[in-house]
């Protein structure tokens, strides 16, 4: 049934939320998304002093926050529509594409196979997956709606 699917996926994603704790595996995916980080104009020479700014450990906590809303949310993704579709709004507007949510995603799977080594089940993945696709579903409507007039 779609509950027990729903269910079950809640199960896996709650089970290896807690191990997801690393986020290096982005700019090796690609190196192009650095420049996308920059805080008071500065520019990052090496995703190494990117990774290790203040700043972009405040952007993955925030990231993390997202997601963390998404796992507490899976039954009722919907009451999360409204912040997503801005918070694509936002990348938009500092000019991230959408195509990068894609290399997100993968850096995320990528993260939790390394920290829950062969507790990552196929299961896992795929609740992950479609917990991750979900939400980039929602901020993808940010790039869609066209902004009101006054």
């Amino acid at each position: 049934s779609k509950l027990g699917l729903v269910l079950r996926c809640r199960q896996h994603v709650s089970e290896s939320w807690g191990f997801f704790s690393c986020y290096c595996r982005l700019f090796d995916l690609d190196p192009d998304l650095l420049p996308l980080f920059q805080y008071n104009c500065k520019q990052f020479s090496s995703p190494q002093e990117c990774l290790s700014a203040p700043e972009f450990l405040d952007h993955i906590r925030k990231v993390m926050l997202v997601i963390d809303a998404a796992v507490n949310h899976l039954e009722n993704l919907s009451c999360l529509e409204e912040y997503l579709c801005n918070l694509g709004k936002k990348h938009q507007a500092v000019g991230v594409k959408v195509e990068s949510f894609s290399t997100v995603g993968e850096s995320l799977l990528y993260m939790l196979e390394k920290c829950l080594g062969t507790a990552f089940s196929p299961d896992v993945r795929e609740a992950w997956s479609k917990l991750y696709g979900a939400v980039v579903k929602a901020m993808r409507r940010g790039w869609e709606t066209l902004p009101e007039g006054d």
